[in-house]
Parts: structure tokens; sequence; C-alpha cells
């Protein structure tokens, strides 16, 4: 048997453009060559199940080789095996039926994925690696001789007889010499765990060396051996594969352990199982989150059948479950077309949707299941659960019946409850319901205990996304406002009718106002006398609540750049009903009203942690000498 032919395309040489548009990625050719094998492999396993092939499946593993000196990589499996003319139909023909439509619309691709598998063009990776492929075939059916295909990359091809005796298919790789890197152990062991690892197939690549018991010693003490064994790049079976009920809560912690060797344990799992109306399978972990920004996404991977595709999944899962760790396996998410196609696809809106739901039906499981718990886990999980708020509309409307808030003496409420909780005490003037809140308690702590003496309640809102989240809570909120607990003094935060008096004269006040400019001598702090209770400080520095927060929100990305690039300004809240004021304009010298002035400012900079270098320095300075 002696065969020449030209693989039959009707427009320019297409082995070019594959090597030109996937050189960035061609470490792929592994992964298709690979998952060809193990679908062959599958597909008589399944004959043989149906009875249709009665013969001995033996020994199926798959198995990759390379060979230095040759310069070759050689993919064999145990699967159907092809005749010649089964080689001619599906490597020649079919697997370039779409070539003319693939050359028209794929010349201006930039990602492999764009390209690879859309026209069943996975076995042609192999000529991004390659000079010449070699195929070694002997097919299952009875009878039947063994073939050999070899092509160097031009549309040209020659069969002859193969010299194969069991069944199945050899893939050999002559590499050429700009893919020798791929002549390496660890460079192909660390592509195949990347995209093998949990075939459904075993695959074998090489030898590795193990330590095994040997006996005892004179002292008893165990001895051990190395020895060879087959170096099994995969588990065949993942979690993901199985049936929830199945599975130990050790089984899954051993998987995640597998999937990141370096992160602690995660606090809670779900295991995603669904046939209808598609096909998706997995296991989505809540991990411990850091209280940053640095959200350590693209840690949920994306597979096919058990085939690794990418852990960039921005477009199957919610931005703000980017946060989860964990699998995803679905054969019907369109992965190898433009991204702007994976958008519009209706199954990946759906697969998004169904995700959101699974996971918000089971954070309110858990809530209900048993509340301390959930609690207990807050801090780890109210970052996420906010994100989502804010993020998902959809995830918005279910959060609302777990999402928790936090108070400064630990107590934890949930939405209606707090609502109940504060709207005798905390209702203003206007009927508006004030939600007092500290972004961090030991600066803010003067300010609280303020809060605190009028029996006000405090919330804590010290993550990164919570600027964005009061937000959110007002615009959901009904006649509810959120001001931070020094965003004014205590007397000003919540406006009630009952407000002290100023007991200073308009003179007095003039000139109070006046000596206090002139010590604090800073445009950025504006200066106003406020009649307030004696016993409150009697200097308070505070930033206005909007423009405060607008700088939070420019400061973690939230849009508000032009707040961020602006100046800080204060205000300088003077306490006209304080004793200290009083002593200031009884001071004898304009000296002296000066500096019991600027002590008092410091003194309040130094409530809010904002005095700071030679300020700072002036200041211990002057109150060593004042005592």
């Amino acid at each position: 048997m002696q065969e020449k032919g030209t693989i039959s395309i009707h427009t320019e040489n297409i082995f070019p453009i594959i090597k030109k548009f996937l050189y960035s990625d061609n470490e792929i050719f592994l992964r298709e060559l690979v998952s060809n094998a193990v679908d062959a492999t599958q597909k008589i396993k399944r004959l043989a199940t149906l009875g249709q092939y009665t013969g001995d499946l033996g020994d199926t593993t798959v198995e990759v080789a390379f060979d230095k000196d040759k310069k070759t990589i050689t993919i064999s499996d145990r699967g159907l095996g092809m005749t010649a003319e089964e080689i001619k139909k599906y490597i020649n023909q079919i697997a370039f039926s779409g070539a003319t439509e693939f050359v028209e619309k794929f010349k201006d691709a930039k990602d492999a994925n764009e390209i690879i598998g859309k026209f069943g063009l996975g076995f042609y990776s192999a000529f991004m690696v390659a000079h010449t492929v070699e195929i070694n075939s002997l097919s299952y059916q009875e009878g039947s001789e063994p073939a050999k295909w070899t092509c160097d990359g031009s549309t040209s091809f020659e069969i002859s007889e193969g010299s194969r005796t069991e069944r199945g298919t050899d893939i050999i790789l002559h590499i050429n010499e700009e893919s020798e890197e791929f002549l390496d152990k660890w460079k192909l062991q660390g592509i195949l765990d990347k995209y093998c690892k949990f075939l459904p197939v075993t695959i074998k690549f090489g030898t590795k060396t193990e330590s095994v018991e040997d006996g005892v010693d004179e002292e008893g003490k165990k001895k051990w051996k190395s020895v060879e064994v087959d170096n099994i790049i995969n588990t065949t079976s993942p979690i993901w594969t199985k049936s929830p009920g199945d599975l130990t809560d050790e089984e899954y912690l051993a998987f995640y352990k597998e999937l990141y060797p370096m992160s602690e344990d995660p606090l809670f799992w779900i295991h995603l199982n669904v046939d209808y109306p598609f096909n998706l399978t997995g296991v989505l972990y809540f991990p411990k989150v850091k209280n940053d920004f640095d959200f350590q996404k693209n840690k949920i991977k994306l597979y096919s059948r058990q085939v690794f595709i990418t852990d960039e999944v921005k477009d199957i899962v919610p931005e703000f479950l980017m946060l989860l760790h964990g699998v995803i396996d679905s054969p019907d998410i369109p992965l190898n077309v433009s991204r702007s196609f994976l958008q519009a696809d209706g199954n990946v809106k759906k697969i998004n949707n169904y995700i959101t739901k699974k996971v918000a039906d089971k954070l309110a499981e858990l809530y209900k299941k048993d509340r301390k718990v959930y609690e207990d886990k807050w801090n780890d999980i109210g970052l996420f659960v906010k994100y989502g708020m804010i993020s998902e509309e959809k995830f918005a409307e279910k959060g609302k019946d777990f999402v928790l808030l936090k108070n400064t003496k630990g107590e934890f409420y949930t939405l209606p409850e707090y609502k109940e909780k504060v709207k005798s005490i905390q209702t203003d003037k206007n009927e508006q319901t004030i939600y007092l809140y500290a972004t961090d308690i030991n600066k803010q702590d003067a300010f609280i205990q303020s809060a605190n003496k009028k029996d006000y309640d405090v919330l804590v809102m010290d993550s990164p996304i919570d600027s964005h989240f009061i937000q959110h809570l007002e615009g959901k909120e009904e006649k509810t406002q959120l001001k931070r607990v020094d965003a004014d003094v205590a007397e000003k935060l919540i406006q009630k009718d009952d407000a002290f008096a100023n007991l200073l004269s308009e003179e007095q006040s003039t000139k109070v106002k006046e000596i206090f400019e002139k010590a604090i001598d800073n445009k950025s702090y504006s200066v106003e006398i406020e009649g307030l209770n004696p016993e409150e400080l009697p200097v308070t520095v505070t930033m206005d609540e909007f423009m405060r927060r607008m700088k939070d929100m420019a400061a973690t990305g939230g849009g508000m750049g032009f707040y961020g690039s602006l100046p800080d300004n204060y205000k300088v809240a003077i306490n006209g009903n304080h004793s200290v004021i009083d002593k200031i304009l009884k001071a004898e010298s304009e000296e002296e009203q000066t500096k019991l002035a600027k002590q008092s400012f410091d003194l309040a900079l130094l409530a809010q942690g904002l005095l700071t270098g030679k300020d700072l320095t002036e200041f211990v300075k002057r109150s060593v000498g004042m005592i």
C-alpha cells in the first residue's frame, strides 16, 4: 500500500496560518492530541459496552513519550484506530471541510482559542511545533491492516503500510528547530499537569522514582527503597464527576488542596450539577478572603469534558463570583470562538445566572441552618456578599435576606433588624433614619464614644468595598442615610429639634473664629463656631460625608477619580459651650490665646490621626512645656 496525494484545500495554504496565529499558544498542541487519544479510547470502551466490539480491551492507558536524540514526541493510544480510508476521510477531508471559511473568518484572529477546534483543526495544531507528523494506526475492525500517514506541513501527504500490531494510534511529531524547548521532561510534565490532570482515561508519561517500605532494620525501624513506577499524570474520576451524596467533607478538602496546595482550608463549597437546559458540573469553594482589594481572581478553572481550557472565566462566571475557587466543567460553553461571541451566547448567560442562583441559595441555606456559625464566618464572606450585591442585581435581591451589618460591639443584624433597632433614636427631624458607621474603630474611638453617649449605635464598615456598599444601601433602603461617625460632631450627625444653643455672643464668636484661624493658618481647614454639649471636645476636626465618601470610592476604583484628585478640606467645629473656649477668651495675651487654640486644634487632629511629622513633634514639645 503506497499512495501520495494532496489535501483538498480550495484556498491558500492553511499551515502557515496555523503556525502564525497559534504560535504564541503553541503548548496546546499536547492538549489537543492527548484529548483526541482519550476520545478514541472512550469510543472503543463505549463500543465494548454496547457489544459492538467483543475483543479484549486490554490496557487502555494513553502514553506520552519523547526522544531528545530523535527529536520526536509520541502520543500513543489503544483506542479505535483508523484504516487508511478513515485516515483519508477524517484527517484529509473532514478536518479541512471548513478550511475556506476558516481562512476568511479567522485570518485576523489574535487568540489561539478562537481557532483550535472551531473547524476540527485540533489535530493540525501539531504543526505548530512539528515539521513532519506521522500517524501510525491499526483499526479495531477485524481484518484491518495497519496504515501510516505522513505530512510535512504542506498540503501533500503520503499513505503507506503501517507497522502497528495492536489496535490504536501513534501520533509521532518530528519537532522543528524553533520548538525544541518541548523536548524536555519538565516542560512536557508541566503542560500535561496543566491540561490533562483530570482526563477520564489514564495518561502515562514515563516513570518516576518512589520510596516504598522495605522491611525493618536491626533496631526495628522501617527501611525504605527506591522503585521506578509509572508516572501517571491524572486522576480519572475527579470529585465533580461524582454524586455529592457519595463524597465526604474530607474528599472535598483534599481536592481543594490538590488544586491550591498552599491555601488555607475553604469556608464551604457548592457542588454544581445540572443537565438541563445545559450541561454543567463543578465544585466552587468559598476561600477565606483577605480584607483587601487584591481579590485573587482567575482561581476558577474551566474544563470541557475534563480537559482544562482556561482559568479566565469572566464571561461565564459573574464578576463578583471571581472571588471563588474551584472547577466548572461544561461541554456546552462555546470555547473556541471569539470572546465577543462568547458573551452573546445564550448558554453562557444561562450558566452565569444558574451559578449566581446556586451561590445565593447556598448562602441563604447556611444562614437559615445555623445563624451563629454564619455570623462566625461573616468576616470572611461579608466582603464577597457585599461585592455581589453591588455588582449583580439578581444577587442583591436574594442577598438582602442574608447580608449582615456588624456594629462596634460585635453584634450582627439583618437589614430589617437593624432598621428596627435604630429608627426610634436615630431618626432626624426630617424623618430620615441615620446609620452611623466607623471605618477604623481605633482611630475613630473618640467619635464612637461621643455617639454612644447619645445612645447611638455605630456600624463597622472597614472593608475596601464598604464605601460602595454604603451607596448601595442608601439607594435600596427607604428614608435611610449613612454617615461616618467622624463626619461631624455627635450633636450634628443626627439633626434634632432639641439642639444646644451657642452661649457665646456674636462678638465672642467672631473673636474665637479669628483666634483659631490665625493659630491654624491653613486654608484647607474652615472654622465654624457651634452650640454643642459642654461635655464634648472643645474642638473637633471632620470631613464632609459626601466629599470623604467620594474620595474613598475613588481610592478603590469606583469611577470617582475626579474627587480623588481634589485637595482634602476639613471642617473645624469649635464648641462654643466648652470651658476651654472661655479660657481662651480670658487669656492674658494674644500669644497665650494662640497657644491654647493651637493646642486644642492639635488635640483634635490627633484624635483623627491627622497630626504627623513636624506638627506632631511641636505638639509634644508644647505639651511638655504646659505640664
